[in-house]
């Protein structure tokens, strides 16, 4: 590869890009850890509520996050290439778009609110669904906010500059946990006070981050006029957006699924999922920042054309993943004991929670890097229908099926759901491996970078 200086990204380059997002991930993750812990003091019911629509919530984010991924990998690839024009247009087409599409999300949801979580989560306790309608409502209404502060941090992603979005993270998250404080233990609303400080939030990271990046001097920015429509750049978008929202959406819909067999064995294994899901997402946390770092450098690689970087960085991202990863997930295990005490739930509660974290942290250690990150340097590569298919196939055929079967059939309720997602993690991880090392996913590079 010859010298450091002739490499794409210098090592300072990749600190200055990863850190910051590895601090925003573990910020973002604490608005919904906020959300939990401090409704948990309105019971179980209310706990339980708000976990089920979390899960939702979780689904249609990242439809959000995939329509903005699409179009951080198109204006990466338009830095590459050194073609500003085109990635300034990229960008306002990708808000455009997302705002559009979050708004009619957003409507559909608060209009068909209660024949949503009726579908979803049958014979689930009239209180729990009581609290579960608020949370959405209100939820709902920060989707149109959260797609287009989505869509912007992506793009500063784009430019290497993730220290943005990390500012305004903090900020977000000192507005939701004030706003939780003050509306879930002064005001005494409970789930309604915890979506409203969560929706206040989400509006205020917005508007910042949607301000920042109409200024012109950035190598990416909206401009001060009206934003008009472009489906030329609108498809190119979606051509590597609408696969990963396909994917994103029957992944997460796969885990509402998941969550519903999980409710036919009452609220304390909903709530222990819940108290779960929180707990061991921290492990993981620094694969999610590599995950949104991989599409960033690979991207830039395949915009200019130097695959041989790409297949370089791909392999140094992913041992630094792994590295990163092992020791979340091995520091989120040995203060279990501690961060559990934070949840004010029963120590049957409690105890299922502990089992479920261990399962998860313990194996993502091997498995997670590979099952996520990898897949990224194909997406970035515009091989976006291989991973869309393996993943779908798997999470119907191991994750929902083999669920069902472990959990239900032979009896082992909530531990026995996280076994079948092991299980289709390893068959994620043998997919990806194999497509990664036969090279196929490089051709897809050429057949782009031929038709531009």
């Amino acid at each position: 590869m010859g010298q450091e200086k002739k490499f794409l990204f210098t090592n300072r380059d990749l600190k200055r890009l990863i850190i910051p997002l590895i601090i925003e991930q573990i910020l973002a993750v604490t608005v919904g850890m906020a959300d939990t812990m401090m409704v948990s003091s309105a019971g179980e019911a209310a706990t339980s509520g708000v976990s089920l629509v979390d899960m939702i919530n979780n689904l249609l984010i990242n439809v959000f996050a995939a329509v903005s991924t699409g179009g951080a990998v198109v204006a990466s690839q338009y830095l590459g290439q050194r073609d500003r024009h085109k990635a300034c247009e990229s960008a306002s087409q990708l808000i455009l778009i997302t705002a559009v599409i979050a708004t009619t999300v957003m409507t559909l949801s608060i209009v068909f609110r209660r024949g949503l979580l009726g579908a979803l989560y049958q014979g689930i306790e009239e209180e729990v669904m009581r609290n579960a309608l608020i949370y959405l409502v209100l939820s709902a209404l920060s989707y149109p906010f959260l797609a287009v502060y989505n869509s912007c941090a992506a793009l500063f992603r784009s430019m290497g500059n993730s220290g943005i979005s990390m500012q305004v993270s903090i900020i977000m998250n000192l507005i939701n946990v004030a706003g939780n404080a003050f509306l879930i233990f002064g005001m005494k609303w409970g789930v309604a006070g915890a979506a409203l400080a969560s929706l206040a939030a989400r509006m205020v990271a917005c508007v910042i981050l949607f301000i920042r990046l109409r200024d012109k001097k950035l190598e990416i920015h909206t401009g001060t006029g009206r934003i008009s429509w472009n489906g030329t750049m609108i498809r190119r978008i979606l051509h590597i957006g609408i696969p990963g929202g396909i994917e994103s959406s029957i992944f997460q819909l796969g885990r509402v699924l998941v969550v519903s067999i999980i409710a036919m064995f009452g609220t304390v294994q909903i709530a222990a999922n819940a108290v779960a899901n929180n707990l061991d997402g921290m492990g993981v946390l620094a694969g999610q920042a590599m995950n949104l770092a991989m599409i960033t450098i690979i991207g830039q690689c395949v915009g200019a054309g130097d695959f041989d970087q790409a297949d370089y960085y791909a392999k140094k991202l992913m041992k630094l993943t792994y590295g990163i990863n092992g020791i979340c997930c091995l520091a989120v295990l040995a203060t279990l004991p501690l961060t559990l005490n934070l949840y004010g739930l029963s120590e049957e509660t409690l105890n299922l929670a502990a089992t479920l974290v261990l399962i998860h942290d313990g194996i993502a250690i091997l498995l997670w890097p590979a099952s996520f990150t990898l897949p990224n340097v194909l997406r970035a590569a515009n091989d976006v229908k291989f991973p869309m298919a393996v993943s779908i196939t798997s999470m119907i055929i191991f994750r929902i099926g083999l669920s069902y079967v472990i959990g239900v059939g032979l009896g082992l309720g909530a531990v026995g759901v996280w076994i079948a997602m092991i299980a289709d993690w390893v068959v994620r991880v043998s997919c990806f491996v194999g497509r990664y090392k036969s090279g196929k996913w490089k051709n897809f590079a050429w057949k782009e970078a031929a038709s531009e």
